[in-house]
């Protein structure tokens, strides 16, 4: 039983996650950590809209939930920039929805997609190939396997940037790997519609996008912390 148990306790400690204490709040053991919040839970406070100062009036909070309008809201980003991080975050999609998470985004182009790279959120019943399922780096990296949960319920996502290394993980597993200055992931970008925007994953730091991909979707307890 003691193997048992430390086997999940290393397991807890591969994810990067320490104890759940209230929606929207740190633990004192994330504090010491270094984490800190980019939602306060009640507030859009720290987030503004691509390309302009102010938040998109359609992304609101009820119950300590962040979400978009349909048909009223566009991609939100981080005031702040953020290279080399640990981003952890809960999304819930609904049924059939689709959305993402970019990161380095910078203010180039029309939309966040076309500079940064996205970590998918998706209802994997949308039928949508492996490239472009839930937790895959979107159109160029397919998950190992799927660790959704069932749609409408809260998933726990993680984004590690480190000097080009970036794992994405899904409800405690590490599912997609690679590596931005790498020659495969130039190829696999040149193989794609990617290829289009010249300034795509160019970004050595930017800002983390939130999207609006035209269906419901839900975040709570968004938390960084800045690798050095």
């Amino acid at each position: 039983m003691k193997a048992v148990a430390l086997g999940l306790c290393l397991a807890v400690l591969a994810t990067g996650a320490f104890a759940q204490g209230a929606p929207n709040t740190l633990t004192a053991a994330e504090k010491a950590g270094g984490w800190k919040l980019l939602f306060d839970g009640k507030t859009t406070a720290g987030w503004k809209g691509f390309k302009t100062d102010a938040p998109d009036a359609g992304w609101t909070v009820k119950d300590g939930v962040l979400g978009p309008t349909k048909g009223v809201s566009k991609d939100i980003v981080t005031k702040a920039n953020f290279e080399n991080f640990d981003l952890t975050f809960d999304w819930k999609i609904s049924p059939m929805g689709n959305s993402g998470v970019m990161y380095h985004v910078i203010p180039v182009g029309d939309e966040t997609y076309q500079s940064g790279p996205e970590y998918q959120l998706l209802d994997n019943a949308h039928g949508e190939q492996p490239v472009e399922r839930a937790s895959a780096a979107y159109y160029l990296y397919a998950p190992s396997m799927d660790m959704t949960k069932p749609v409408g319920e809260w998933n726990h996502s993680r984004i590690v940037v480190d000097h080009g290394k970036v794992q994405h993980w899904l409800n405690g597993m590490k599912v997609v790997e690679y590596d931005l200055n790498s020659d495969d992931f130039k190829a696999r970008v040149a193989a794609t519609k990617f290829k289009r925007w010249p300034q795509f994953a160019t970004g050595k730091s930017g800002a983390i996008a939130l999207q609006m991909h035209g269906d419901p979707v839900w975040f709570q307890n968004i938390k960084i912390k800045v690798l050095k």
